[in-house]
């Protein structure tokens, strides 16, 4: 069976599905399947030029709106790429973002295409400021949502959230399939370790969806609770300087450690103690997962796929979102409390392992495949 992974971004993207998707390709293979990636580059920008029209809504009325008109040129691309690369085919194709997963079966209507969406890039661009909730980016990209539906021959989800989210703009819900991400644990190598000052460690791109605003209050109030700390932020993105200002003006930038974007930070994480981010929405959050596999204590917020990784309590700690009082509270609970810290990674290192596992996701993934083969 000849499977293409069709990805938008390319695999050294950080974070994410796109980090992803080889760690999957790679098993299979060894699995004896044939299976491909398949990404447009990111320098291929303004080259398609296809009329595009959609069956479930009219997508022109949109038109003139720079992120909708921005969107639909990048669909062209894609298309133009797709048709400039691809000269096989294939028994399934896998998508991993809608225009992918659009083009790929406008381009090939014969082939089973499935469609993993992973995320709300609507809910992103609200809470990064970009755009205006029920505004009419909103309303073209959720209405994207009915056009996958009706076009593709299935679609998962990584969270039962993320699907309970997807309802309000399909017609069939019950037929979307969770299948939570996955992660290979050999990447992972818990360390044993007692820092004498609590480590805290964030891993996130830096944009204002993910909260760091709050941390850096919450770790304020700790300091100002005379509780000794560092925190450590790896990623990078447009809100970098804001926040090492938000440190200085806060007094904890000497206790703060920016250290930009890490290709492989799973190398890094098991030295600190605590995993933190206060997201004030995830479809998933596949840096949990991945922080619970190196054995950390972990906190997060209430929302979304967090809620399905960590049980207040058990394996980590959850607070209420945009609250900086009770993170500061959370995370003075695990800093004052060893027994607690290992106890909860512990657990948290277990469900990941049970909940979270490559090995999974590849017995999902191919119950899915040969559905269509």
């Amino acid at each position: 069976m000849k499977v293409l992974q069709a990805l938008f971004f390319p695999p050294e993207q950080p974070g994410g599905v796109s980090s992803m998707v080889p760690y999957i390709q790679e098993r299979f293979d060894k699995l004896n399947w044939d299976m491909e990636l398949f990404y447009i580059p990111k320098r291929v920008r303004m080259k398609g030029s296809e009329p595009v029209q959609f069956k479930t809504f009219d997508w022109t009325v949109y038109r003139g709106n720079a992120i909708v008109d921005k969107y639909i040129q990048t669909y062209k691309d894609y298309l133009w790429w797709t048709q400039m690369r691809i000269q096989k085919r294939y028994d399934l194709i896998h998508a991993h973002h809608p225009i992918a997963g659009m083009a790929m079966k406008r381009l090939f209507p014969e082939t089973p295409v499935i469609i993993t969406l992973h995320s709300s890039y609507e809910t992103e661009l609200i809470l990064n400021g970009k755009i205006s909730e029920n505004g009419p980016e909103q309303a073209f990209l959720t209405s994207l949502y009915r056009e996958l539906e009706a076009n593709l021959d299935l679609i998962l989800t990584a969270s039962n959230s993320f699907k309970n989210y997807l309802s309000k703009y399909v017609e069939e819900p019950d037929k979307i399939e969770v299948i939570p991400n996955g992660f290979d644990e050999n990447r992972f190598r818990p360390i044993v370790h007692e820092n004498q000052v609590p480590q805290l460690i964030s891993v996130c791109r830096l944009v204002p969806a993910k909260g760091l605003d709050i941390l850096l209050q919450a770790c304020s109030e700790l300091k100002r609770r005379e509780l000794a700390f560092v925190l450590h932020i790896i990623g990078d993105g447009p809100i970098r300087k804001e926040l090492e200002q938000m440190a200085a003006d806060l007094n904890i930038y000497h206790e703060t450690i920016y250290y930009g974007y890490m290709l492989h930070p799973e190398e890094f994480m098991p030295f600190f103690d605590i995993f933190v981010l206060p997201s004030r929405a995830e479809s998933f959050g596949s840096v949990f997962a991945e922080a619970a596999l190196c054995r950390l204590a972990m906190v997060g917020t209430q929302v979304g796929g967090i809620v399905e990784q960590i049980d207040n309590g058990r394996n980590g700690l959850l607070v209420p979102v945009d609250d900086a009082q009770a993170l500061a509270d959370a995370l003075e609970t695990l800093m004052s409390d060893s027994e607690l810290r290992n106890r909860l990674a512990l657990a948290a290192r277990e469900k990941a392992e049970n909940d979270f596992s490559l090995n999974r996701v590849i017995e999902q993934l191919t119950v899915v495949y040969r559905r269509y083969s």
